[in-house]
């Protein structure tokens, strides 16, 4: 079987049936959104939000595409042209590999803050994922997971990490400091 692109099998969902997701670490500024929204007034929808559909709760939980679908919930000319109907590009991953979607597609396009990123590192290796593989997924090295660790604080995140012993102390160490 060949691959197929999610893209090519766009839907009309309606917006109250989508949510967004709960670890997106992008922000965008209100020049930027105000832009967004001139954009899709003037030019429409030509981008799908991504979703994955949660089959039990019978939604869609935004991927990628957060601020497109805001733009129609506070903007009611937008909502009412639209029929209340956002397009969804759906992929059905597990909550690790979206989480890496989401990232890819925030980092190809701008800036993220800080300590969700983060939280996300953290979630991501307490879903049992190793430095190698958040490197892999989300287009980070070793040195950029390292600082977002520390930020968390937590010293779970360091637990397959082997330190070096710099210094061990003996008898005759603690007589050359008396």
């Amino acid at each position: 079987m060949s691959f197929k692109s999610p893209v090519y099998n766009i839907i009309p969902v309606p917006i109250e049936k989508i949510e967004p997701n709960t670890y997106n670490p992008n922000s965008v500024a209100p020049p930027e959104l105000k832009l967004l929204y001139d954009s899709i007034k003037e030019d429409g929808y030509t981008m799908p939000i991504v979703c994955y559909y949660d089959v039990e709760r019978d939604v869609y939980i935004i991927v990628d595409g957060f601020h497109r679908y805001r733009v129609m919930l506070e903007h009611k000319d937008i909502y009412e042209r639209e029929s209340g109907l956002l397009p969804v590009s759906v992929i059905n991953k597990d909550l690790d590999c979206r989480m890496a979607s989401t990232i890819r597609h925030n980092r190809a396009r701008g800036s993220h803050n800080v300590d969700l990123m983060s939280n996300i590192v953290k979630e991501l290796h307490e879903l049992g994922r190793s430095d190698a593989w958040i490197s892999r997924h989300l287009g980070m090295d070793r040195d950029e997971i390292l600082r977002l660790k520390q930020i968390t604080g937590l010293t779970a995140l360091f637990k397959d990490v082997e330190f070096g012993q710099a210094w061990q102390p003996t008898d005759d160490n603690w007589e050359d400091l008396e």
